[in-house]
């Protein structure tokens, strides 16, 4: 039997070589950088951290990113590809409806590929987040397709999984919050002056919202325990990830704390470039999978 294949848009934050050893089928959105007045666009593919690294001193140098949502034409060049090569069954990964229409470009183009390869069926899931939500969603879609199970009983287990991992995300700057209208100018300053990071998560609906702000890394780390408390982590397949935008000793000292406390060493990574555009270098976050769903 034909196993399925597992797609996803570069909002996922899938290191390289994960994709590569997984043969997670990868469709890189694009970022803009505008340097001295030269504007550059780049695919959102990084294959080494250096790069990651790279990306968030220009943003901390003041270079202006912007990011696009990927179009139709990449949509259906992506999948016209894996039809080409005899795929049938894709379950394709987008980041949320809450952030962008994402999804709705790629049921298109797969409709589209479909006329011309009647054989080729496409599954979209909307992960209701993005970064290591959405990539959390490709881990278990990977699991399920290497245990030998059918995409039918893949989406089953996936398409409820969104709501059932809960978020804590700490920006460091609250320009960058302000300029995707999450935060008024007016906040911006005053924020910024006094050390105030503001707490974001994902609603229900996959938006992200500011539900608190507190004052230092050390109060973020704090809240990100209490909740967790409120909530904790399921013991059977445990999953704690920590992500960040090149602040990876405040991510390390978060990652300590949890293990401190729940004995088990979260994952950490970098975050890829189109979503730390929207939140900014210097930010920390968590995530992990409870049996309550999220309710923000």
């Amino acid at each position: 039997m034909q196993k399925f294949i597992v797609s996803t848009d570069s909002t996922a934050d899938l290191y390289a070589d994960y994709v590569r050893e997984h043969d997670v089928r990868l469709a890189p959105l694009t970022f803009t950088i505008e340097k001295n007045g030269v504007m550059t666009e780049y695919l959102d593919n990084f294959t080494d951290y250096s790069q990651y690294v790279d990306f968030f001193a220009q943003l901390r140098a003041k270079a202006t990113a912007r990011t696009s949502m990927l179009n139709y034409e990449s949509h259906y060049n992506h999948f016209k590809k894996m039809a080409e090569e005899g795929a049938e069954d894709v379950l394709h990964f987008t980041i949320s409806t809450g952030l962008a229409s994402t999804i709705n470009v790629a049921r298109q183009a797969a409709a589209d590929v479909k006329k011309e390869y009647p054989s080729f069926n496409l599954v979209p899931v909307d992960s209701l987040a993005a970064t290591i939500g959405q990539g959390e969603l490709v881990y278990e879609a990977v699991r399920l397709r290497d245990a030998g199970k059918t995409i039918q009983e893949a989406y089953d287990v996936v398409s409820k999984l969104p709501l059932h991992l809960q978020y804590v995300i700490a920006a460091n700057d609250l320009f960058y919050l302000q300029r995707g209208g999450r935060v008024s100018a007016a906040s911006a300053i005053v924020g910024s002056a006094l050390g105030v990071k503001p707490i974001l998560t994902f609603t229900r609906e996959g938006k992200l919202s500011v539900v608190d702000k507190v004052r230092g890394m050390k109060k973020v780390f704090a809240y990100a325990l209490e909740k967790m408390e409120r909530l904790n982590p399921v013991e059977e397949g445990r999953v704690i990830h920590v992500v960040h935008t090149d602040a990876e000793k405040e991510a390390n000292e978060l990652a300590e704390k949890i293990q401190e406390r729940w004995g088990f060493a979260p994952e950490v990574s970098i975050m890829g470039p189109v979503i730390g555009t929207h939140v900014g270098p210097g930010a920390v976050a968590v995530l992990w999978k409870t049996k309550e769903e999220r309710n923000d």
